[in-house]
């Protein structure tokens, strides 16, 4: 239902409590998320952004309750994925006249999901739309960020960005505002949210941000499109982003593995011991990867100045987990990050080799050609693993 923002401007989107992936099944969401909407009224009542598809008819009937629905002048559509536009064919099906102000890239997406010939208004960087009572929305293109037809808009006198998908996360919550969540959670999920959605496009995200910083505009809220608006020290979350866009790392090392009989498990703690010893103030996690969350474990890559990957041999190559996440690592395009690969193996012993083929591939510099031990490893094995641990702790620093 209808929620106060600010001003003649409130929150009309719906919290998901139940969602557990998004994406389809590629980003596990672990708290839920919300779809947020939001509508101006002034001189001029114009709403932006909908909702996801199976909450369109709910989105529309408290669109009508609101007294809303027959009063809309417009429609800014800044994203046309299914999350943001689901409820356009159920809204447009009952205000066929609203004409929908979007990207010339966003009529081409929408039409391409929709198959409807509604009334579109292309808009550009610098465009604005007179909301009345003085007040306007500047729209600012954001291509790929994370689609050819992302863009913003910036509302005068109340100095809001609506920002769309940039600055989000995926958090399910009745409070609308950052300073009203649990902190530690909310951080969380906002670096989770840059990590597996953003990476790629860090180039593109630090000139956007550059671009915006130097219009000199104001920014009294970032209003976005999942989870909370930035209200408190709104910009704080626009100074993580270009930290983040920077190949950012901390002083933390992951491991990630999967093992079928335990020896390249017992080789990750024994790498992680030598870690952790030989530099101790390095935050060390070890993951298997086929029992721990997969976009977790490519935050924690995000968050990592190095990495270490390992698998068994198996049919002359790597287990099916540790091959999906590598498959993940190249697309998201990391940065500035060491690598080498271990693993154990009985005869053939190539899965090092084609882990630091894919390490390479996906842009990190590998520090060595790897380490990998006969068999299930014996006590002199896991001597080697740990002091080669330090070893790589020294080549990282």
């Amino acid at each position: 239902m209808k929620k106060l923002v600010a001003g003649n401007v409130s929150w009309v989107g719906k919290v998901d409590w139940e969602l557990e992936t998004f994406h389809g099944d590629e980003f596990s969401t672990h708290r839920g998320s919300t779809y947020n909407s939001y509508v101006i009224e002034e001189g001029k009542t114009v709403l932006i952004d909908t909702v996801w598809a199976p909450f369109a008819k709910e989105f529309v009937d408290n669109l009508e309750a609101e007294g809303l629905l027959s009063k809309l002048d417009a429609v800014i559509a800044q994203h046309a994925e299914v999350d943001h536009s689901g409820a356009m064919p159920e809204l447009m099906r009952r205000r066929p006249d609203l004409p929908v102000y979007c990207s010339a890239n966003g009529i081409k997406s929408l039409k391409g999901h929709y198959h409807q010939d509604w009334d579109f208004h292309p808009v550009k960087t610098g465009d604005e739309f007179d909301l009345g009572n003085g007040k306007k929305l500047v729209f600012v293109e954001a291509p790929m960020l994370h689609w050819p037809d992302s863009m913003f808009s910036y509302m005068t006198g109340d100095a809001i960005l609506f920002s769309n998908d940039a600055f989000g996360q995926h958090l399910a919550t009745e409070r609308l505002f950052n300073d009203q969540v649990d902190q530690a959670e909310l951080e969380e999920e906002c670096i989770k949210y840059y990590a597996n959605i953003l990476t790629p496009f860090s180039p593109l995200v630090k000139a956007k941000i550059d671009q915006v910083l130097a219009l000199g505009l104001p920014v009294s809220m970032i209003a976005t499109s999942h989870g909370v608006i930035w209200r408190d020290d709104p910009t704080q979350i626009v100074k993580k982003y270009l930290d983040w866009s920077q190949s950012y790392q901390e002083d933390r090392v992951a491991i990630l593995y999967d093992s079928m009989w335990n020896g390249t498990r017992t080789l990750a703690e024994a790498l992680a011991r030598g870690i952790s010893d030989a530099s101790p103030s390095t935050t060390v996690v070890a993951h298997s990867l086929s029992k721990f969350d997969k976009n977790d474990a490519l935050t924690d890559v995000f968050r990592s100045k190095a990495v270490l990957m390992g698998s068994p041999t198996v049919n002359k190559g790597i287990l099916s987990a540790v091959a999906m996440v590598m498959e993940e690592m190249k697309g998201l395009k990391f940065t500035g990050k060491k690598a080498a690969a271990f693993g154990t193996y009985g005869w053939s012993g190539e899965s090092v080799a084609v882990l630091g083929t894919r390490l390479k591939d996906a842009g990190f510099e590998l520090v060595d050609d790897g380490f990998k031990a006969l068999w299930n490893p014996d006590p002199a094995a896991l001597e080697a693993a740990y002091e080669y641990g330090k070893r790589f702790a020294a080549s990282i620093r």
